[in-house]
C-alpha cells in the first residue's frame, strides 16, 4: 500500500503526496493517519533540486550551431519524504524526452 508525504509549502499549508512505502515498511493494517509521513524540506525546495537538470538540457540545446525555435522538454518528477524531489524513469531507459522544432520561413523562388 502506498502512503502519503506531507510537504510544507513556503506560504504555509501543505501539499500532499502518494509515495511507495519504506523498504521493508509494514502498511497493512496501518489507519490513513499512520500511512501519512512528513517531508524533510519544502516541495519548493524540493523542486528545486530538480530545475537544475531542466535548464542545463534547454541552454545546451540553445546553444547548438542550428538552433531550434523551439525545446521541449518532458520528464517525470518523484518525490520521496528523505530525498525530495528526483527525476524520475519515464519509459524504457529514458528519463528525459525532447522535441526540437525549427520554424523556417519558406524559401521563395529566386528571381531573375
Amino acid at each position: 500500500m502506498r502512503r502519503l508525504v506531507e510537504f510544507p509549502l513556503e506560504d504555509g499549508g501543505s501539499v500532499y503526496v502518494e509515495a511507495d512505502p519504506l523498504a521493508g515498511e509494514v502498511t497493512r493494517g496501518m489507519r490513513p493517519r499512520e500511512l501519512a509521513g512528513e517531508a524533510s524540506q519544502t516541495f519548493e525546495a524540493a523542486l528545486a533540486r530538480v530545475q537544475p537538470a531542466a535548464l542545463a538540457i534547454v541552454e545546451r540545446l540553445r546553444g547548438v550551431a542550428d538552433a531550434p525555435d523551439e525545446i521541449q522538454v518532458e520528464f517525470g518528477i518523484q518525490l520521496s519524504a528523505e530525498l525530495g524531489a528526483f527525476v524520475a524513469k519515464a519509459s524504457g531507459d529514458a528519463n528525459f524526452s525532447v522535441t526540437l522544432r525549427w520554424k523556417r520561413e519558406p524559401h521563395s523562388p529566386v528571381q531573375q
